[in-house]
């Protein structure tokens, strides 16, 4: 997924974009979403979640 497609989500959730990383940023949506916070980090190895929009970006 494109920065500016991200960038987009986290308007919809009233996050903050400016200057932030586009890991934290995923993060961030992933938590607003009520998700785990696993994307780019060492759990996303062992990552289960089949259905997770972010997926193909992480693993």
């Amino acid at each position: 997924m494109k920065s500016r497609e991200i960038r987009e989500i986290a308007v919809q959730h009233y996050l903050k974009t400016d200057r932030a990383k586009r890991a934290d940023l995923v993060r961030a949506i992933q938590s607003a979403e009520g998700n785990p916070q696993c994307f780019d980090s060492n759990s996303s190895c062992e990552c289960r979640q089949e259905g997770c929009v972010w997926r193909d970006d992480c693993v």
